[in-house]
């Protein structure tokens, strides 16, 4: 048998206005769409075997809703759920999807939209559903684009980063474009609080440009291992214009690194399979509520001292999102106090870790948002995998490396060991597939 490959897309942005999560204590209600958000989605078939992707504009998608999704997109295509795989690009521009109990004390925040989450599952499943049933002869290439000037390490200007975008491009047979799977880490905040428009953030100009390039193609964007990064350092304003700028400077290197691949790089087979397992996690325990408390005065008082010194944007918006991770780590030292961290636990656990291959490459899928430096850990050992964050599910906050202090160590239900867990069971996963 050969190859055969299939898209399909949803619009799944909201038809009214919803509060926009991703930033806390603003009452962000939607007054337009800048942009659609978009669940795209690529089945690729090989004989018997089969893997589908779905790439989703959302800060979050719940580890219930993909249970959910995967099951009914399972039963009406067959494709085993364990061969599905659905990711949140993370933009911090639509609607709430999930609920995270380090957002409970903060009032602007509201629930799920039981409207819109019916509208957004459904958009999911019809988009996993169309690509499975338009599959079609396909050839496909596997490679990397080395990106630079679109962002790097939050917390540090000088720290680790990931330049490399993973690229699976799929051509018809005539060498027309068709899909890409494109899977780079960096955190889509260009836009901040002040932005009332829906918008999937930098990555949907990255589209756009990829699909003027390249007429015909469908781009499923997603997320890499992104924890610590962000355009922070790199950005010159939160504004469309700016979201432009760097999308499109991602899209031309990407565009290039497609440019560059000849026809004896694609294949018109190639093998297919999954493989997932079910892994705890070492919880944490997070600091007594007193702690917490003196943690965030500490933290504030840093924050107010950058700004009276008139510190550079990047230091003080790290220094703000300080304060906004020690509010809620006095959130969570309560929740602690009362049970409820241990409730969250009992439902999170065992964590889904998943891999899909296609070919000489590995998507691996991790839930949650891992910092970069486990994704570079497993890619060292694996130069074929390509890792995706919040896959199948959120993780309700981080997984930091040992060292990391601020607003994403505050915000980890489990111990930095997690990262070390994840990435030597992806190898095994892996290894059982190769």
């Amino acid at each position: 048998m050969s190859l055969q490959a299939g898209v399909g897309t949803r619009d799944i942005s909201p038809r009214q206005p919803l509060f926009l999560v991703g930033y806390p204590h603003v009452d962000r209600i939607s007054s337009g769409i800048h942009d659609p958000l978009f669940a795209s989605a690529l089945c690729l078939r090989d004989g018997d075997d089969a893997i589908l992707s779905v790439a989703v504009d959302i800060l979050f998608v719940a580890h219930r809703t993909a249970r959910a999704c995967r099951q009914a997109i399972s039963d009406r295509t067959g494709i085993p759920s364990e061969n599905i795989l659905i990711s949140a690009t993370h933009t911090h521009s639509g609607p709430v999807t999930s609920e995270m109990l380090s957002w409970r004390d903060d009032p602007t925040v509201p629930g799920p939209d039981t409207s819109y989450m019916a509208r957004f599952e459904q958009g999911i499943v019809e988009a996993a559903v169309e690509a499975a049933e338009s599959a079609t002869d396909a050839q496909i290439a596997v490679t990397t684009a080395h990106v630079e000037g679109v962002g790097g390490n939050r917390l540090a200007e000088d720290g680790v980063r990931d330049a490399k975008v993973g690229l699976l491009y799929v051509r018809r047979l005539d060498g027309t474009p068709f899909a890409l799977q494109m899977v780079y880490s960096m955190h889509p905040t260009v836009l901040h609080e002040d932005s009332a428009l829906v918008s999937a953030d930098f990555p949907a100009y990255t589209r756009l440009h990829l699909g003027t390039v390249f007429p015909g193609l469908r781009v499923l964007y997603h997320n890499g291992s992104c924890g610590n990064l962000s355009p922070r350092y790199h950005v010159k304003g939160q504004t469309f214009e700016e979201a432009n700028r760097l999308g499109t400077h991602l899209g031309i290197q990407v565009a290039a690194a497609l440019t560059e691949l000849s026809d004896r790089d694609f294949s018109t087979s190639l093998s297919l399979g999954a493989k997932r397992v079910f892994v705890d996690l070492p919880p944490r325990r997070f600091c007594s509520v007193e702690e917490a408390e003196r943690e965030l005065e500490e933290a504030v008082a840093e924050y107010e001292q950058l700004k009276r010194e008139k510190a550079p944007h990047g230091p003080v918006r790290t220094a703000e999102c300080t304060v906004f991770g020690a509010e809620e780590r006095v959130t969570l030292a309560q929740a602690q106090a009362s049970g409820d961290t241990d409730r969250v636990l009992e439902e999170y656990l065992p964590v889904e870790v998943q891999v899909l291959r296609a070919g000489d490459a590995f998507l691996v899928g991790f839930p949650g948002e891992c910092f970069v430096e486990y994704s570079l850990q497993l890619k060292e050992q694996v130069p074929g995998a390509f890792v995706i964050s919040l896959a199948n599910g959120e993780l309700q906050g981080y997984i930091p490396t040992p060292e990391a202090v601020g607003y994403e160590a505050r915000l980890s239900f489990f111990e930095p060991a997690a990262g070390d867990v994840l990435v030597s069971t992806a190898l095994e996963l892996i290894d059982g597939l190769g």
